[in-house]
């Protein structure tokens, strides 16, 4: 029997041993065997730190994303191969496009996320500080990458999205990664990386792969390295408790199974749409993976006088969930990935039904298609009715991880917002309502407890990603029993894997160091005018100041009639008592535009392609007729861009400062400009 294989040190290994058999959860039949046995953990992770680490920081933020994309590409054009093995984890196809096609979106997600990047290996994050009175020192916050490794360890439902979901954030934050995957379904992970590496586009190091025990891993980490967890919360304590862990504060994030819940708001009836997305939310987290997402649907709270008729609504709808071999057709429910899970969640459902009884489904038979219900690893939907949620603790505490859930009433929305928190911390919650103050009030007063909460009604019903699905721009995680963690989150994830800094210095060494312009430091001079100069000519802090120019009423009154902006404090005849104003004052975008007559280099075609936009635009000063304006102007920061076609034009993207002066040089008026700027190479 062939044996995985871990990818470490830049090598494909076998372990020592036979190790682990794994079988196909449809058929029972052995398809591999795993094991790690014989691995030098320690030299895994030293080679992550010192060959992987090194080459990821060297790259900038965009750099890395465009290995991202590039990655994602590249597996695309593998996923029949992927679908073909992951029938054999019991997985339907639309539970494997979940899972595969769903893991490559998150690489493609933050490879877009670069944008929100500067185009260096480092971050600087927030607004600087001015620390003392002559502006000679300031304070910053700058994000640079972890020097360790992020390990992750990952449950056996997502054996791809649960791998790229998390590489694609330590990636783009310039971390290497070893993976950990649930030894059951390793096998489908290992066919994943086989492709990732054999396309070269990841640097040495960047990734490895362990098929198999863990080992003395967690023994050889120290506090650069980052843990991740995604699995049981009984065995992420267990990890999280480790005493390596807790001697060198190693940042751990875990995001355990828990006891999800949804609920119907007491304005939905029968007659209206909610009640029916309702039935459909319900039936497709209880059935999609066959109930095996951390982030499924286990208690179901509906008013008091309607659980009946939800009881009768949903056993219908269960009733059509055809089970049996994924390569049918006809099958909307494969199996649970293996008979020892089936064994698990059986157990499970006989705790649940010290205070439960099922209502619908069987323990021991299930109606199946082209399948053998002695050899795949099947169960039946089990749905279970509580009618006393607040008297029972097994409902609340037990979590049958399989095609199981159970079905509570609720008097009231105060009742129902305590019966969700009664989980003690969970991933996501669901709200279905039609009335926005239900809504409100379950998500302000039931919020803490849950890491996202989906309010779902008809108008966002067709295009929702629905219940069970986490987004890479948005946090997966939730506090409580669910973890306590947060993964993927956008630009939160990404820092997750970098150390903040404070810096403190001159605005000269700060933007020196930051290669971003800072308020106060020495501008460069030079006789020709920025707009001018090509995206690789210009440097950082190259700044030009203007002649003056006089604001007049007249200018204010033609650009109201212009703009048709006649706002009171704009108009001479205005009485002005009791306002914030003397007399007329100038429009702010009559001070912007007049600035940009300042700073533009206008009368011939220039490398500044166009506007790209303005951001944190501040009016600092009112600005009266008869004043003078001057306006400071530098060049913040650069933004390369990669062509999207060979026949764009190659450009980048200049951030300027723009500081608006008055006759007596106080700031009026600041904001950002962005312009778009032709390179000079257009190779």
């Amino acid at each position: 029997m062939a044996k995985l294989e871990n990818y470490i040190l830049g090598n494909w290994i076998t372990g020592d041993g036979d190790g682990q058999a794994l079988f196909n959860a449809v058929t029972g039949e052995t398809i591999a065997r795993a094991t790690s046995k014989g691995l030098d953990f320690a030299a895994v992770i030293n080679y992550a730190r010192t060959v992987g680490g090194p080459a990821l920081r060297k790259m900038s933020f965009h750099e890395r994303g465009l290995m991202l994309r590039a990655l994602a590409l590249h597996l695309r054009n593998h996923l029949p191969k992927f679908y073909q093995i992951s029938y054999q984890t019991g997985a339907t196809k639309a539970d494997s496009w979940v899972d595969i096609e769903g893991g490559i979106g998150n690489l493609f997600a933050y490879a877009s996320l670069r944008r929100k990047f500067p185009d260096e290996s480092f971050y600087l994050d927030g607004e600087y500080h001015p620390l003392s009175k002559e502006g000679t020192f300031m304070g910053h916050h700058l994000l640079v990458p972890k020097e360790g490794v992020a390990v992750h360890i990952n449950a056996f439902n997502f054996p791809v999205w649960g791998m790229l979901e998390k590489i694609a954030v330590n990636l783009l934050a310039g971390m290497p990664a070893i993976v950990k995957p649930a030894t059951v379904t390793s096998y489908l992970t290992e066919a994943v990386v086989k492709e990732i590496i054999a396309s070269n586009i990841l640097p040495k190091g960047a990734l490895q792969l362990i098929c198999g025990s863990a080992g003395d891993l967690l023994d050889h980490l120290h506090s650069q390295d980052v843990v991740t967890f995604t699995g049981s919360a009984s065995t992420g304590l267990l990890l999280k408790s480790h005493k390596n862990i807790l001697q060198e504060n190693i940042p751990f994030t875990m995001e355990a199974d828990s006891l999800n819940c949804i609920v119907l708001g007491d304005d939905v009836n029968p007659d209206m749409p909610e009640w029916d997305i309702f039935i459909k939310e319900v039936r497709k987290e209880m059935t999609t993976k066959c109930g095996q997402k951390c982030t499924a649907i286990r208690r179901i709270f509906v008013p008091q006088n309607k659980l009946e008729d939800i009881q009768i609504a949903l056993g219908k709808t269960l009733m059509q969930t055809t089970i049996g071999n994924p390569l049918n057709e006809k099958v909307r429910m494969g199996s649970l990935a293996g008979l020892s899970q089936r064994i698990e969640v059986k157990e499970q459902i006989q705790k649940l039904l010290a205070s439960s009884q099922i209502i619908y489904g069987s323990l021991d038979s299930v109606e199946l298609i082209d399948a053998d219900i002695n050899k795949g690893a099947f169960i039946s939907p089990i749905l279970l009715l509580n009618q006393n949620p607040f008297a029972s603790n097994e409902v609340h505490e037990v979590e049958a991880f399989g095609p199981v859930s159970t079905l509570m009433p609720y008097k009231n929305l105060e009742e129902a917002i305590v019966l969700s928190k009664m989980g003690k911390g969970s991933l996501v919650s669901t709200i279905v309502t039609a009335n926005s103050s239900i809504a409100k009030n379950y998500v302000l007063h039931a919020g803490a407890y849950h890491g996202r909460i989906l309010i779902l009604n008809k108008e966002c019903a067709k295009e929702s990603t629905g219940h069970g699905s986490p987004l890479p721009l948005l946090v997966h995680g939730g506090p409580g029993r669910a973890g306590g963690g947060e993964e993927m989150g956008g630009i939160r994830g990404v820092k997750h894997y970098m150390q903040r800094v404070a810096i403190q210095g001159s605005p000269n060494m700060i933007t020196a160091v930051s290669n971003n312009y800072q308020p106060g430091a020495d501008g460069i001079k030079d006789s020709i005018h920025p707009f001018k100069k090509h995206f690789e000519e210009l440097k950082i802090g190259e700044q030009i100041i203007t002649e003056k120019k006089l604001i007049t009423a007249e200018d204010v009154d033609r650009f109201a009639d212009l703009s048709g902006d006649h706002f009171y404090a704009h108009l001479k005849e205005t009485n002005f008592e009791g306002t914030m104003f003397e007399r007329q004052v100038a429009h702010g975008y009559l001070i912007m535009s007049l600035a940009a007559g300042l700073f533009v280099d206008s009368y011939s075609v220039n490398p500044v392609l166009l506007n790209y936009g303005i951001d944190e635009l501040r009016f600092t000063k009112p600005i009266y007729p008869g004043a003078e304006i001057y306006i400071r102007f530098t060049c913040k920061e650069k933004i390369r861009q990669e062509k999207k076609e060979s026949t764009d034009i190659a450009k980048g993207i200049v951030k300027w400062l723009v500081e608006i002066f008055d006759e007596t040089n106080e700031l009026a008026g600041i904001a950002t400009i962005l312009t778009m700027v032709k390179k000079l190479n257009q190779n």
